[in-house]
């Protein structure tokens, strides 16, 4: 299964939405690739810790433009992460420069196709795919490649009004270039559930049919610790309510597959 979490307005919790659920998964026994095509590199900071070595998507990508006969496998892009089951396509600041050339080569479709070949080595059983926060090159590329869509909202009005603009481009992407991909749902992220607006804003939306995830996720200092220790929840502290909301959450989501 490929996932992608997207939104084009930043600071909703891609990257940590992201890295959590593919934690979960791997803490589960799942082998686990997450894929950070976010050239600010949160998620590979997160992961690592310190900045990646020569195993990166700069390389991988760099060879979609230069093809030659000998070119290297996915393979030995990945990185290993310190954490059993978890390994990354790291991010790299090069991704942000050689952006206009892979859009201006077609090679909107190598993301997908590099997939597929993993796929076919049976090398994973879930991807998960950080996104830019923009809907550029790169966050086409996820949205051709991933099977489904996962969308972060920070029950804040001005997310509220891009909401509605960033389901229609996913229906789009999906009618025009991948009809295999599906909108799972919208996590509803800092949740504080004794304020009144977020759960008038939760309410008004589910009203309207939209797909809301039954399990929110809590606001809470810890997960401002656990960036800054690099340790996803459910490797920092397996105890607390937010790991157990991403275990509550991650098996919503593989209930539905």
């Amino acid at each position: 299964m490929r996932r992608v979490v997207f939104n084009q307005k930043g600071g909703v919790g891609k990257s940590t939405i992201t890295v959590n659920l593919a934690a979960t998964a791997a803490r589960q026994g799942r082998q686990v690739l997450v894929i950070d095509l976010d050239p600010q590199g949160n998620s590979s900071h997160y992961l690592m810790g310190t900045p990646v070595g020569e195993r990166h998507l700069g390389g991988l990508f760099d060879q979609y433009l230069n093809i030659t006969l000998f070119g290297k496998p996915v393979d030995d892009f990945i990185e290993t992460t310190p954490f059993d089951g978890l390994s990354l396509l790291a991010s790299h600041p090069s991704l942000s420069d050689m952006m206009g050339k892979l859009d201006a080569r077609h090679k909107i479709y190598k993301l997908r196709e590099t997939l597929d070949t993993l796929d076919a080595a049976q090398r994973f059983d879930e991807v998960w795919i950080d996104t830019p926060p923009a809907l550029n090159f790169y966050t086409l590329s996820a949205l051709i490649a991933a099977q489904r869509c996962l969308i972060p909202f920070d029950c804040d009005s001005f997310s509220r009004q891009a909401l509605y603009g960033l389901l229609t481009s996913v229906t789009e992407i999906q009618a025009d270039h991948n009809p295999q991909l599906a909108i799972e749902g919208i996590v509803v992220n800092q949740f504080q559930p004794r304020a009144s607006l977020p759960a008038r804003q939760v309410a008004e939306l589910r009203a309207e049919g939209l797909p809301i995830l039954d399990t929110p996720l809590s606001a809470s200092v810890r997960i401002r610790e656990s960036h800054e220790a690099c340790r996803p929840m459910p490797f920092l502290d397996q105890r607390h309510k937010l790991t157990r909301e991403f275990d509550q959450l991650y098996r919503q989501l593989s209930q539905a597959d």
